[in-house]
């Protein structure tokens, strides 16, 4: 049996172990098995490679996408440039472990943006300034649209929510959410910006996918922008992942 798994702390609901799990039954996949490994403390990361031989593969999530990158013996360029992993390919040499870290976030991010771009969609407002910014940056600088960062701390780069206006919001034409503000159960709740400057030439894009379409989008919708969730993100993020574990 072989082993892949998810670490992170606290870990709840997750989305890539019942994504594999269905994978490997719907594909016909046999002996590999995918779990959750909650680990209260990074140091104890390497005891799950090292005392299983049969583990080749880990995805990273929340506190660890940085932390993580001590342990690792080389970063992808992807990952060099954003300085986050979320996953980690490990293979054997000599019979040492050598992990490999990547970022699958900017790919998934990248595929499912790609098709809703126009023309129109000069510049970005990215909500929120936490690890998934980190992906979305990358992305956009790659893309050459230039984007403002909007946190709840002021600083040199970034302004906060305050700072919104009509104009601005108009004058950002791709609004991407990368806060955790709306998901489930909070589905209530949305970043707070002045949605009245929204129109249709407007893409609103939400990293979150439960639910499926959170009152952010539903106010972007309202005012005729076009929307788009989280779940095709992470849904090509883990098949990039399947790729660099199997390769």
């Amino acid at each position: 049996m072989k082993y892949l798994g998810l670490i992170g702390y606290p870990l709840g609901h997750s989305f890539s172990k019942k994504y594999y799990l269905d994978k490997f039954d719907k594909e016909n996949i046999q002996g590999i098995d995918y779990d959750l490994y909650p680990i209260s403390s990074i140091e104890k990361f390497p005891e799950l490679y090292t005392s299983n031989p049969d583990f080749y593969g880990v995805n990273v999530t929340i506190p660890y996408k940085q932390d993580v990158i001590p342990y690792l013996d080389e970063l992808s360029e992807e990952a060099k440039v954003i300085g986050a992993v979320n996953c980690i390919q490990i293979k054997r040499q000599d019979g040492k472990p050598y992990l490999k870290g990547y970022n699958t976030d900017a790919y998934g991010f990248e595929q499912s943006l790609l098709p809703f771009l126009k023309p129109e969609h000069k510049k970005a407002l990215i909500l929120g300034n936490g690890g998934a910014t980190k992906a979305v940056k990358y992305v956009l600088d790659k893309l050459q649209i230039p984007y403002q960062v909007v946190s709840r701390i002021k600083d040199a780069e970034n302004i906060i929510y305050a700072d919104l206006t009509d104009s601005i919001i108009a004058q950002h034409q791709l609004i991407i959410n990368c806060s955790p503000v709306g998901t489930y159960p909070n589905i209530d709740q949305c970043p707070d910006i002045p949605y009245e400057g929204i129109g249709p030439d407007h893409l609103l894009y939400d990293l979150i996918y439960n639910p499926e379409e959170t009152l952010f989008l539903q106010k972007g919708k309202a005012q005729g922008a076009a929307i788009k969730n989280g779940f095709e993100m992470l849904v090509l993020q883990a098949e990039k992942n399947w790729e660099v574990w199997n390769q």
